[in-house]
C-alpha cells in the first residue's frame, strides 16, 4: 500500500528528486510523508503526518541536502498516522522505507529491546532497523547485515535501505510486495513501480520475489531468497508525466473517467480483427484451450470483484462454462474445492499486485490449475506468474476509487468471453459478428453519454443531502448496483448499499421511506419488466426513485421514478460497461457536493499490497 523510493545518484538534490517520485506514489496512501538523506555521508530525515503537501512545506523551512536518499508515502497499518510513526526509520546508522507488514515484529521486537535497542515508535518497520543495525553492532558490513535480517522476516516487504557512511550504497529487497530498479547513466533507484522511477530513467528490472539487490552508482547486484546471485531482464518502460498531471481537470477521477473512451477503445483494439470482425486474444493462443475448460473460477478485490461478477453472466450465457466467483481475501482461506482437470482460474486486478489477489494465484497454481488474468501493468507480479495474460491498456489510474480500470477489465473479460463461446461452438458466426460489433461500439456510447454530465451533478445536488442510498439491479447489472453503492461509500463517506432487485422484498424495502434514495441501474432489456415491479414497490412506499435506463425503459416507467437518466440505446451485451459510466459520475458529483477528497478518500489506498 506504502510507497517506496530510492536514489542513489552523485548530483542533483536527492529530496527535490524523492518528491516528484513520492507525487505519483501518494495514490497508494497518504497518512504521513518522509524523506531521508546522505549528505556528505551523514543521514539527515524530515517526515510530516498527514498528506505529501506537509512534507513539503516542511522541506521549504527547512531543507535537506545530499543527492542519495530515500523518500515514503504511508498507508498506516501499525501504529497511529504521526510524524512519530513516519517513514524513514533509523536506528543506529541504518535507515529505511518499507511496504508490507512484518508479521512476527513482536517476537523481533521483544528480543531486541532485550539485547538494548530502544524504539521510538508503534511501526513493525522499526524492527527491521533495529534487526539491521543489530547485526552492524555485530560486526557484520552493510551487506550481511541485511541479508541475515531478511531471513528473520516473516511477512510481506518492500525495503529500500541506507547506510550512513556510506554514499555509494543502497539497498533493496522483496517479498509480497513489488519493487523495481531504475538504471540511470552512474546513478540507480529504486521504486515501488516503475511510475515512481519515471521521471529519472525509463530502464527498470523488476525484482522477482524474494530478490533483493545490491546497487552502486555505476552497478548493480541482484540475489534470489537463498543469496544466489541471479540476472533479471532489463526493460524499457513509456511512463510518461502527462499521465499523472490533471491538466484541466478538477480532480484525477474526474479525468479518468472522462478519458474511457480512449482506454476502452485501446484495450478494444488490443483484441479485436476490425476487419474479420473477431477477437484474437493476446499472446500465445494455446495457453489456455477453451474447449476443455469446464469450469472458471474467478478471483479479485473490490472493484475488480464486480467485473468478475459481471463476466460470470456473461461465461455462463454464451459460453456456457459454470463459473464461481470468489472475494481473493476469502478463497483461500475457505480452502476451495478445485477440480483436478478442466479448472481455469482466471484472476482480475489493475495493479497486478494486489497481495490477496497474489496469494489466490499462487494457490491456485499449486493446485495444477491453468491461470490467466486481466492486469492493468503487463510487469507486474501477476502478470508475470500467470499462463495467460489478458491486458488492459488504461493507462495509470491515479484516483483511488477505480473507473477507466473497470470499464476496461469489462472490455478485456468481454472479448475472453466471445473468443472462449467461439472455440466451444456456443455462438455461430452471425452471434460472434453481432457480439464484437456490439463491444467496438463501446468508445463511441461512451462518448454520447458524457451529455450526461451536468444533468448528473445537478442530480447531486439533492441526492448529496442523504444519509444512506440503495442501488438495485437484476442480472449482469445486479454487480453494477455493487459497484455504485461502492463508488458512493468510497468517495462520498455516504453509506450506500447494492441489492438484487428481486430481493428487495426480503428485507431492504425495511429500510424504504422518503429519505432514502433508490437508484436502479435497469436497461430496457428481458428483465426490464421484472425491475419495473420493484421500482413500483419502492414508489408505493414514497421512496425516491432515480432510474438510469435507456429511452425505451424511461418511457415505460412513466412518471413512476422521480428522476431518470438515459443512456443510449445499446446492445445488452455490452450495456454493463456504459451502465457503469453514470453511477460513477453520481459519485464523483455527489463527492464535490460534499466537498470529500475525491481523489484520496480517508482510510483508502490505491494499490492494496497487504494483507
Amino acid at each position: 500500500m506504502c510507497g517506496i523510493i530510492g536514489i542513489l545518484s552523485r548530483q542533483g538534490s536527492a529530496a527535490d528528486r524523492a518528491m516528484e517520485a513520492l507525487r505519483r506514489l501518494e495514490y497508494r496512501g497518504y497518512d504521513s510523508a518522509g524523506i531521508a538523506t546522505l549528505d556528505d555521508g551523514k543521514l539527515d530525515r524530515r517526515r510530516a503526518a498527514g498528506k505529501l503537501s506537509n512534507l513539503q512545506s516542511l522541506l521549504i523551512e527547512t531543507p535537506i541536502a545530499g543527492s542519495v536518499g530515500i523518500g515514503h508515502t504511508r498507508w498506516a497499518t501499525h501504529g497511529a498516522a504521526n510524524t512519530q510513526n513516519a517513514h524513514p526509520h533509523v536506528s543506529g546508522p541504518v535507515a529505511l522505507v518499507h511496504n508490507g507488514i512484518i508479521e512476527n515484529f513482536r517476537h523481533l521486537r521483544t528480543r531486541l529491546e532485550k539485547a538494548g535497542h530502544v524504539f521510538e515508535t508503534e511501526t513493525d518497520t522499526e524492527t527491521i532497523a533495529h534487526l539491521i543495525s543489530s547485526h552492524l553492532n555485530g560486526g557484520a558490513d552493510p551487506v550481511s547485515a541485511v541479508r541475515s535480517s531478511l531471513t528473520d522476516l516473516e511477512g510481506a516487504f518492500a525495503l529500500s535501505i541506507l547506510f550512513e557512511g556510506h554514499d555509494d550504497l543502497l539497498i533493496g529487497a522483496r517479498k509480497g510486495s513489488p519493487l523495481v530498479i531504475g538504471v540511470g547513466d552512474d546513478e540507480m533507484f529504486l521504486g515501488s513501480d516503475a511510475l515512481a522511477v519515471a521521471p529519472f530513467t525509463n530502464r527498470v528490472i523488476y525484482l522477482e520475489e524474494g530478490d533483493w539487490c545490491v546497487l552502486h552508482h555505476d552497478a548493480y547486484a541482484i540475489y534470489d531468497e537463498s543469496g544466489t546471485e541471479v540476472s533479471r531482464p532489463q526493460s524499457l518502460v513509456q511512463a510518461a508525466g502527462a499521465a499523472v498531471e490533471k491538466g484541466n481537470y478538477r480532480h484525477f477521477m474526474q479525468k479518468e473517467i472522462f478519458e474511457q473512451p480512449d482506454s476502452t477503445a485501446r484495450t478494444i483494439g488490443a483484441y479485436v480483427n476490425a476487419l474479420e470482425q473477431t477477437i484474437k486474444l493476446p499472446g500465445d493462443e494455446a495457453a489456455i484451450d477453451w474447449a476443455n475448460v469446464t469450469h472458471i473460477h474467478m478471483v479479485a478485490c473490490g472493484t475488480a470483484y464486480y467485473a468478475t461478477c459481471v463476466a460470470e453472466y456473461w461465461f455462463e450465457q454464451i459460453a456456457g462454462v459454470p463459473v464461481k466467483t470468489d472475494i481473493a481475501s476469502e478463497f483461500r482461506y475457505r480452502k476451495p474445492a478445485l477440480p483436478k482437470t478442466g479448472g481455469l482460474a482466471l484472476f482480475v486486478s489493475q495493479s497486478g499486485e494486489t497481495a490477496d489477489t497474489l496469494a489466490a494465484l499462487r494457490y491456485c497454481k499449486h493446485a495444477g490449475l491453468k491461470t490467466a488474468a486481466v492486469v492493468n501493468v503487463p510487469t507486474s507480479t501477476i502478470a508475470r506468474e500467470v499462463d495467460l495474460v489478458l491486458p488492459t491498456l488504461a493507462g495509470p489510474e491515479i484516483g483511488v476509487a477505480s473507473t477507466k480500470a473497470f470499464t476496461a477489465q469489462l472490455c478485456a473479460l468481454a472479448a475472453a468471453v466471445i473468443a472462449a463461446a467461439k472455440v466451444r461452438g456456443t455462438i455461430e458466426r452471425d452471434q460472434e459478428v453481432e457480439l464484437v460489433n456490439a463491444l467496438s461500439g463501446i468508445p463511441r456510447l461512451i462518448s454520447e453519454s458524457f451529455a450526461l454530465d451536468a444533468p448528473i451533478a445537478e442530480l447531486a445536488r439533492t441526492l448529496s443531502k442523504a444519509r444512506d442510498v440503495i442501488y438495485l439491479g437484476r442480472g449482469v447489472h445486479y454487480p453494477i448496483a455493487l459497484e455504485g453503492a461502492l463508488k458512493l461509500k468510497e468517495i462520498s463517506y455516504i453509506h450506500a448499499e447494492g441489492y438484487a432487485s428481486g430481493e428487495l422484498k426480503h428485507g431492504p424495502i425495511a429500510l424504504i421511506d422518503e429519505e432514502t434514495p433508490v437508484v436502479f441501474v435497469a436497461p430496457h432489456d428481458d428483465l426490464f419488466d421484472k425491475s419495473l415491479s420493484n421500482l413500483q414497490e419502492v414508489a408505493a412506499r414514497r421512496g425516491k426513485v432515480l432510474l438510469i435506463s435507456d429511452k425505451a425503459g424511461l418511457q415505460d416507467a412513466g412518471e413512476t421514478p422521480e428522476n431518470g437518466v438515459e443512456l443510449p440505446t445499446c446492445h445488452p451485451f455490452v450495456a454493463p460497461i456504459l451502465y457503469a459510466l453514470p453511477v460513477q459520475m453520481l459519485a464523483y458529483h455527489i463527492a464535490v457536493e460534499k466537498g470529500t477528497d475525491v481523489d484520496q478518500p480517508r482510510n483508502l489506498a490505491k494499490s492494496v499490497t497487504v494483507e
